[in-house]
């Protein structure tokens, strides 16, 4: 079983923050990722397909196109990891929470995926504005911030006269803050779905195991798919110490359901929520992928905003949503 701390995801994060004020009527449901994704893609495929195809099956521009890089993206034909499936993660994430303009818009681009801020942002304004807006509200981008993960929680505005985006330069993300030596409380902001053996667990047989090794095999592929340099680490002696890890997890099932416009049916997309505590002693090795998936996101529609977690503990806080 591993006993050092192992080797830290060489993953470069851009964290933006494109508040939007609003008009019209409220969210129609409680689920607000799904919208965004779901225009998201809509506004993406007309701004950057350029062969007007209805699929990207086949399409030969496939592994040369933002859109299919972005939305769809495929694995390189020379991949070494996932061959067997058709898609990798996603380079973003989004979620929506509360802004000073009313609605704010929290992107995370991993990797790669930074270059293309600009028509992401052009891509969420235009969809945020267009006849079926986002969830039925028609909002309007009022400023683009950016802040630098796991530093001082301020957000710098980044956007110009005329839309010009000047972001910050994108770094690694930073060596987290020691692992704490008491009790660390990990707080599921929004529902985390995670399987074994192909169910989706329940709160009832959750295990430590469970919530980690999805996370473990997310940045590993994120790295690999997203980054000159993917994850080299010690993933069975990991995985040994996360199955040894006992934790106290006060958690329930929350259900909710989302439109499939690819199924063309309503979908049931509840997952967990609650608080998981565990002893920062035996989770030392694992402390710095734990924090790094503070900004990741964990287990399946983690692009949409779920799996959205913090970690605090009484000598080390969560590191606080970033301040306009």
């Amino acid at each position: 079983m591993i006993e050092a701390p192992a080797s830290q995801p060489e993953l470069p994060i851009g964290l933006y923050a494109l508040d939007f004020s609003q008009t019209g009527p409220q969210l129609a449901d409680g689920f607000p990722g799904n919208h965004w994704r779901g225009a998201l893609g809509v506004t993406l495929r007309d701004l950057a397909c350029v062969t007007g195809a209805n699929s990207c099956e086949g399409c030969r521009q496939k592994h040369a196109c933002a859109y299919a890089y972005l939305y769809e993206t495929p694995p390189p034909a020379d991949a070494q990891k996932m061959r067997r499936y058709d898609r990798a993660p996603h380079p973003f994430t989004l979620r929506e929470t509360a802004g000073p303009a009313g609605v704010r818009l929290i992107l995370s681009l991993f990797g790669r995926g930074n270059a293309y801020l600009p028509l992401m942002v052009l891509a969420l304004r235009r969809a945020a504005l267009s006849k079926r807006g986002i969830g039925g509200r028609r909002l309007t981008l009022a400023q683009v911030c950016q802040a630098q993960p796991a530093e001082a929680p301020a957000w710098t505005r980044i956007d110009r006269e005329a839309g010009t985006l000047r972001p910050l330069a994108v770094q690694t993300a930073g060596r987290p803050p020691p692992c704490p030596l008491d009790t660390v409380e990990m707080h599921l902001q929004s529902p985390l779905r995670v399987k074994r053996d192909g169910r989706l667990v329940e709160a009832k047989d959750f295990q430590f195991a469970d919530f980690f090794g999805n996370l473990l095999r997310r940045l590993s592929m994120l790295t690999y798919f997203h980054t000159g340099t993917p994850l080299e680490t010690d993933f069975k002696g990991l995985m040994e110490r996360a199955h040894a890890t006992s934790c106290d997890a006060r958690l329930q099932w929350i259900e909710q359901s989302r439109h499939s416009s690819r199924q063309k049916q309503e979908m049931s997309f509840g997952g967990l929520t609650g608080t998981i505590k565990v002893a920062g002693a035996d989770i030392a090795p694992l402390w710095a992928f734990l924090w790094l998936g503070q900004y990741t996101h964990a287990g399946a529609g983690a692009t949409m905003g779920l799996g959205h977690y913090s970690l605090a503990s009484l000598s080390q806080p969560a590191p606080a949503e970033p301040q306009a």
